[in-house]
């Protein structure tokens, strides 16, 4: 049942869209592939308790950062991204830093064809970019790194339905995770980290250990369908934008997306 307070905010308000990134990281497992995902906190006021991939808003300091760049130009993310350059390297950005922030994993390296191969030394960096006490193109500035955007790929792009107190205009990305980096749980926003194959993780959600939502859910069902790594780095898919629809059944409410029918008839715990 909804409470008549959250019938009546989903029938009428309307809330503008905050740009967003979401990164899923790979690895290969033999046999499969395996993924990074987090359980939020309970407390977050958006997807609080949902297993999710590491990511989050756009920051002002994104768009605004003066940093080394090394892979495709921001024309080339417009492109793909299906927005403007100044809109697209933000998004990237964001994606770069939120991987970092949220998993302590850094696409970057000291050249444009480098990674960073341990980032422990970075620790009390993170924690004063999530306090926001520093900006991420500051950081970059002062440790002389260059942002490898070549070590992203997008991947898909879902917009909060209309009716959700806080919504998100979302880019997801693919990104394998670089060799000697660990990614762990060190943020306050999640509750539990775990690598786990796409199947393990909708299996997980299927007997009621874990709440996806529709966008996370659509994206392992898409990654389990392959076998390696370097099949999903082969692929380069189609970003139309996904707006799924709320729709109010009576006292009930379910979401209609593509693939829907996947989802609701797995029959795992529902994030609403």
């Amino acid at each position: 049942m909804m409470p008549d307070i959250m019938q009546k905010h989903y029938r009428h308000e309307v809330v503008p869209t905050k740009d967003a990134a979401t990164v899923m990281l790979v690895r290969d497992r033999n046999p499969g592939v395996e993924v990074f995902l987090q359980r939020r906190v309970k407390d977050m006021p958006f997807a609080g308790g949902a297993t999710v991939f590491p990511g989050g808003g756009v920051d002002s300091t994104d768009a605004d950062a003066q940093v080394t760049w090394a892979g495709p130009s921001d024309t080339w993310w417009a492109d793909r991204l299906r927005t403007e350059p100044t809109t697209a390297r933000a998004l990237v950005l964001a994606a770069v830093r939120e991987t970092f922030e949220e998993c302590g994993v850094l696409l970057a390296g000291s050249t444009p064809d480098t990674v960073v191969d341990d980032t422990s030394r970075f620790a009390h960096i993170r924690k004063a970019l999530e306090s926001r006490q520093m900006t991420f193109g500051d950081f970059l500035e002062r440790e002389d790194l260059v942002v490898r955007t070549d070590l992203l790929r997008p991947w898909s792009h879902w917009i909060t339905p209309i009716g959700e107190q806080r919504r998100y205009d979302t880019r997801f990305f693919i990104a394998v995770a670089p060799e000697g980096q660990v990614a762990d749980g060190a943020t306050t926003e999640a509750a539990a980290v775990v690598w786990q194959t796409p199947a393990d993780a909708i299996n997980q959600w299927r007997t009621g250990g874990s709440m996806l939502m529709p966008p996370t859910w659509s994206q392992l069902t898409t990654l389990s369908e392959y076998r390696s790594v370097a099949e999903i780095l082969e692929v380069t898919p189609e970003l139309p934008a996904i707006l799924p629809q709320i729709i109010m059944d009576g006292a009930r409410m379910r979401v209609g997306f593509p693939g829907q029918e996947g989802y609701y008839r797995s029959g795992g715990p529902l994030p609403w």
